[in-house]
């Protein structure tokens, strides 16, 4: 896909991600908004070997959500990208549904149970380093929150990353600046992130997390053979794409009410328009 199918796509996913998560009447939509451009640019341009005929190919690339609250934009990507039936999706936020709130393996494409914030990454660096030890090709990419970044475990991760050389790996921080208490920076400030890891032995590269372009050029751009893990700090605006939801930390699972749910689906329908011409 080049960049302007992947924005009309991501765009698409967005409307999907509205109307899922108003009809379950739950969510985490702020931050799954914020995500949703580089998940959709992940899963069908970045990562390969994903088949949802074979969901467990051997050399498939892996994907670990970390910030597991924000499944409901994983579960979109999923249904775009053929693993998920739109009538199993539909069924997020019901009795008996196997959609959680949370990754879990019962869903088809999902790599690892996750939402308990700061083990992703220390799942991935696992992956990594199998990857290694088995002489694969497969890379593996884990998608964390700035709030997340509060965990220490994410550090005892990012030392063996370093230490082991893992340029397998790309870690992304979606760095929307809002969790569920407020401002990163008021409750626990991360702005050292670039010097932090860097100190660790990443390659740390910013980019424009709301731009399907610089997310493109972000990922073509980077070394799989240099030596060291891989963090992006993908710059996002939390709740993009719906104009009353960006930048406002109620949002972090807001829940919309029926006026809002039409309201946010005219204006992404409306870009899509716009998109296509």
């Amino acid at each position: 896909m080049n960049t302007k199918e992947l924005t009309i796509l991501a765009e698409k996913n967005r409307k999907r991600l509205v109307e899922v998560v108003y009809r379950a009447k739950a969510g985490h939509i702020g931050g799954d908004l914020s995500c949703l451009n580089v998940m959709t640019a992940l899963y069908f341009h970045v990562m390969q070997g994903l088949n949802p005929q074979e969901p467990k190919a051997p050399n498939r690339d892996r994907f670990v959500l970390s910030k597991g609250h924000c499944v409901e934009a994983l579960y979109v990507t999923l249904e775009a990208k053929g693993f998920l039936k739109s009538e199993t999706l539909d069924t997020l936020g019901q009795y008996g549904s196997i959609l959680s709130g949370h990754p879990t393996i019962e869903v088809p494409g999902i790599e690892v149970n996750s939402g308990a914030l700061g083990h992703g990454l220390s799942i991935g660096v696992g992956m990594a380093i199998a990857a290694k030890m088995d002489k694969k090709s497969y890379k593996t990419y884990v998608m964390m929150g700035d709030g997340e970044q509060g965990e220490g475990s994410i550090y005892e991760a990012a030392m063996a990353g370093g230490k082991y050389k893992l340029d397998n790996l790309v870690a992304i921080i979606d760095r929307n600046h809002l969790q569920i208490s407020g401002d990163t920076e008021d409750v626990m400030p991360i702005d050292s992130i670039r010097e932090r890891w860097s100190a660790f032995g990443w390659d740390v590269i910013d980019m424009n997390g709301d731009s399907m372009e610089d997310i493109v050029k972000t990922f073509n751009a980077i070394d799989y053979t240099n030596g060291k893990p891989h963090l992006l700090i993908s710059n996002t605006t939390k709740g993009k794409g719906v104009s009353f939801m960006e930048g406002i930390a109620k949002w972090h699972h807001g829940v919309l009410n029926e006026q809002q749910c039409i309201d946010a689906v005219k204006e992404i329908e409306e870009r899509i328009e716009k998109l296509k011409d």
